[in-house]
C-alpha cells in the first residue's frame, strides 16, 4: 500500500479520509461530544450551533454524536459485506477459470442468473421477512456482492493460467493448490484488491438504501442511512438532519471509488 502511495499520489488522500473516518468509529465513544442516548428535549431539531455542530434531532440528540457511532455501523456492514462477497466471488471465480469445462459453465450460469434479479429489491423482501438486523445485512448485503468479482477474477485466472510459466509449472509435476498459490493467486491480487474496494462502497449505499426503506438498520441503532430515514419528513424545515449524514456517505464512497481507481491503475 505505501509503495502504491507514492506511485499515485492521488490515492493519498481518498485513503486518508478512509483511514481517518475508520479511526473516528472506533473511537466514537472516547471523542463523541454527548452520550448517544443523551435527550435534550428543550433543543429538539435545533440547528448547527456551537453546542451542537451538526445540529439535534427530533429527541433532541446530538447529531455529530450521532454520526460517530453511526459510522461504526455503516462501515462495519460495508468492509465486513465486502470481504465476505470478495471470499465468494475469488473462489467462484478462481474455480470456474482455473477448472473449465462444466465447473465453468455451471458457476457462469448461475452468475448471470444472479445478475439478473434487481438486487434492491430482493434485498428489501429478504431484510422484511427475515427482521433486519447487522449481521444478517451484512450476510445479505455480502450475498448478492459476489457477482462481479466473480467474472473479473474467472477472466484475469483464464489469463494467466494460459502463460507459458504455469505450463512449465504443470510440465514440471507441480500439484494444483501449488499453481494456484504461487502462479495464478499473486497475480490476481490486484483485480481482488479493486473489487474489494468497490464492494466497500457498494455495501454502505445498499445499506443506507435498505435503512432509508425502513427495512435496514433500527433505531435506536443508528446508521447513516436510518439517520437519512428518520430526516425524509423534515428536510424542508430541517435540512441538517440528512445534509450531514449524506454528505458522510456521499464522501466515504467516493473516497472507495477514488481509492479503487488507483489500485486499478497501479
Amino acid at each position: 500500500m505505501r509503495a502504491l502511495l507514492r506511485r499515485h499520489r492521488a490515492a493519498v488522500i481518498p485513503a486518508a479520509v478512509l483511514g481517518a473516518l475508520l479511526i473516528l468509529a472506533i473511537l466514537a465513544p472516547l471523542i463523541a461530544p454527548y452520550a448517544f442516548d443523551s435527550l435534550d428535549l428543550a433543543g429538539r431539531r435545533g440547528a448547527p450551533s456551537l453546542h451542537h455542530v451538526f445540529g439535534t434531532d427530533e429527541l433532541g440528540r446530538d447529531l455529530l454524536t450521532r454520526i460517530l457511532y453511526g459510522a461504526r455501523i455503516s462501515l462495519a456492514i460495508g468492509l465486513v459485506s465486502a470481504a465476505l462477497s470478495a471470499a465468494i466471488g475469488v473462489t467462484v471465480g478462481a474455480m470456474a477459470g482455473f477448472v473449465g469445462g462444466f465447473v465453468d459453465a455451471a458457476l457462469m450460469r448461475l452468475t448471470d442468473a444472479m445478475l439478473s434479479v434487481p438486487r434492491l429489491p430482493l434485498l428489501m423482501i429478504a431484510a422484511a421477512v427475515l427482521e433486519p438486523s447487522v449481521p444478517l445485512l451484512i450476510a445479505l448485503v455480502g450475498a448478492v456482492g459476489w457477482m462481479e468479482t466473480a467474472r473479473v477474477v474467472r477472466a484475469e485466472v483464464q489469463s494467466i493460467a494460459a502463460r507459458d510459466f504455469v505450463t512449465a509449472a504443470r510440465a514440471s509435476g507441480a500439484r494444483t493448490p501449488r499453481i494456484v498459490g504461487r502462479h495464478i493467486l499473486p497475480g490476481v491480487v490486484p483485480t481482488i484488491a479493486v473489487a474489494l474496494t468497490l464492494s466497500v462502497g457498494r455495501g454502505i449505499l445498499l445499506e443506507s438504501a435498505l435503512s432509508f426503506f425502513g427495512v435496514g438498520v433500527q433505531p435506536p441503532t443508528a446508521s447513516w442511512g436510518n439517520m437519512l430515514y428518520q430526516a425524509q419528513t423534515t428536510m424542508s424545515s430541517e435540512p441538517w438532519l440528512g445534509v450531514f449524514p449524506g454528505a458522510f456517505i456521499f464522501l466515504t464512497v467516493l473516497c472507495c471509488n477514488l481509492l479503487a481507481g488507483a489500485v486499478e491503475r497501479g
